[in-house]
């Protein structure tokens, strides 16, 4: 396997040169590879990103994320994305097309404070995203403990092929919803399995630069399980 090199890196550091793919947060000028943002740098086998170590979430179409209800018209709901940006979940998308907003009352189907998993359905930064939940596992929530995190730790919380989502898991008996926007709602039969996987995620978050996360994070809920791993 071949090794993967790690560095911290600002914007303009020198990353790499050569036949190497730029991925994520770096530019490629010429032969060399620049970082573009504040965070690691990685250069493996399928090329050089770097990881930030903070950020906001930028909505990006066919993005699944979980958003709050904060408010809503006669014709839509406006729901917090954890972004700059405020998510627009039109009423037509849940009704259909026999939509009327003389006979249908929106706060039947998702009220303020509901939460809400949905998909970007369209953005171009010129006004807030659309949101949709005509597709399948999206909808209202109905109840779960939310953890924010950064959404840049989304994908090491997810891990490669979901294997450290998985281990979460497995270990707690909980489901767990990850937003691309950082927002996660952990539910489950148990409060100590969900105060278990909030734990774990938060240690996820907190370490995600680290290496050999996944294997800390299985003797954390292995000690924490008596090794009762599935």
């Amino acid at each position: 396997m071949q090794e993967i090199r790690r560095k911290y890196v600002v914007p303009g550091d020198y990353i790499a040169d050569g036949n190497v793919k730029p991925l994520t947060n770096v530019v490629k000028i010429g032969e060399k590879i620049y970082a573009t943002r504040v965070g690691i740098a990685e250069v493996g086998r399928d090329g050089a990103k770097v990881i930030p170590l903070s950020g906001v979430y930028m909505p990006r179409v066919g993005d699944l994320v979980v958003g709050k209800v904060i408010d809503h018209s006669a014709m839509a709901w406006e729901l917090d994305i954890n972004s700059c940006f405020s998510g627009h979940l039109p009423a037509q998308d849940v009704y259909g097309k026999d939509f009327s907003p003389s006979h249908d009352d929106l706060t039947k189907t998702f009220r303020i404070g509901d939460l809400v998993v949905c998909k970007i359905a369209n953005f171009d930064r010129s006004r807030d995203p659309l949101l949709t939940v005509a597709d399948k596992d999206l909808g209202k929530i109905p109840k779960g403990e939310v953890v924010r995190i950064s959404p840049t730790r989304v994908p090491r919380l997810i891990g490669k092929r979901g294997s450290m989502i998985q281990t979460i898991e497995q270990s707690t008996r909980c489901k767990i919803i990850i937003g691309q926007n950082g927002v996660t709602v952990v539910s489950g039969q148990s409060a100590d399995g969900i105060l278990l996987a909030v734990k774990a995620i938060k240690m996820v978050e907190e370490e995600a630069h680290t290496a050999n996360l996944t294997q800390r994070v299985k003797e954390m809920l292995q000690a924490a399980t008596g090794g009762n791993i599935g």
